[in-house]
């Protein structure tokens, strides 16, 4: 038995049963993968996949419980090569942030800033994906730290900070009828045609409940994964369009106007999310508190120690 199997076995997992894009995540070929899985599976006299020809398509009982001791023994192999980087490179390293264009664009620059003025030996890497990406980047161990409004908050294997909530706004055209519907109503909004998120983005879900709560259909014309394809949209007449409050720039969007929403959707919550049982350079306590004040060092430590992060005992700020 060797590291490097259960490397192979976490990989052919997280490639959903596929050798061949296990194999492309690792740099190594299929044959490879599946004869050190075969290797493995003999020596231990038991089979760990459930096969259908060549082809694997689950896990054996005893495969799935090999599976959970093969994540802690890679994922604590990693952990000790993070110790040894900490006492040795100090402030040097690599860092990867996992996220969507909204959050990217919107609520991450001026804590990136910082970060980088203070660290600048540490190279910061964005990663950009649907929630459901992010949250799977993280938990392959692609990325460090994930940030994201969906999904985050109920993945296994991850501790979901809440980080800031926040809600939306209208934006119209200049001189756009709606302008005039004081107060605005969801009734106002549904009557027109509306450009938005992506359903598996920004909150997206929020938007869909409320209007199926209040049974109005909506025509939504186009949606999409960036505010500001959403707002270039909008901007040709497409339609009405629904954005984060965060995305709207006065200075820039000088051809939008809006109009504030809060009022008819509940607010979402933004997370930061981490691998549990993972190991934190100190550079990355650091960036989560410019990111978010409240989530300190011992917030932290003390949600990645629990079982299940509760998020009653975080304070949660509201954000734009």
């Amino acid at each position: 038995m060797n590291l490097q199997q259960l490397r192979f076995i976490c990989a052919v997992v997280r490639q959903n049963f596929n050798a061949s894009a296990a194999a492309d995540s690792l740099y190594t070929s299929q044959p490879g993968v599946s004869k050190q899985i075969q290797l493995l599976e003999e020596e231990i006299n038991v089979a760990l996949f459930v096969r259908k020809g060549k082809r694997i398509i689950g896990m054996t009982p005893a495969g799935e419980q090999i599976f959970t001791f093969a994540q802690r023994v890679v994922g604590d192999i990693e952990n000790i090569r993070k110790v040894g980087q900490e006492f040795s490179q100090g402030d040097r390293g690599e860092f990867v942030i996992a996220t969507t264009h909204t959050q990217a664009r919107y609520s991450l620059p001026k804590a990136i800033k910082a970060f980088t003025e203070r660290y600048p030996g540490v190279q910061l890497r964005l990663r950009q994906g649907n929630p459901t990406q992010i949250a799977e980047m993280l938990a392959a161990g692609e990325a460090d730290v994930a940030i994201a409004t969906e999904s985050l908050n109920s993945y296994a294997g991850l501790v979901a900070l809440p980080c800031y909530q926040w809600n939306r706004v209208v934006i119209t055209p200049t001189g756009h009828p709606l302008l005039q519907s004081q107060p605005l109503t969801l009734e106002a909004v549904a009557a027109y045609p509306i450009v938005t998120y992506d359903q598996a983005f920004a909150g997206r879900s929020v938007i869909d409940k409320t209007f199926a709560h209040h049974r109005l259909s909506p025509n939504i014309v186009l949606s999409a994964i960036d505010s500001d394809v959403i707002k270039a949209y909008v901007e040709l007449g497409l339609g009405i369009g629904i954005v984060a409050k965060m995305a709207y720039d006065p200075v820039r969007d000088t051809r939008l106007e809006v109009i504030d929403a809060s009022h008819l959707f509940d607010p979402s919550t933004t997370y930061l999310a981490l691998r549990q049982g993972t190991y934190l350079r100190g550079y990355l306590y650091t960036f989560i508190a410019l990111y978010a004040p409240h989530l300190d060092r011992n917030t932290v430590d003390q949600a990645l120690d629990s079982t299940v992060a509760s998020r009653a005992l975080l304070p949660l700020p509201s954000g734009s």
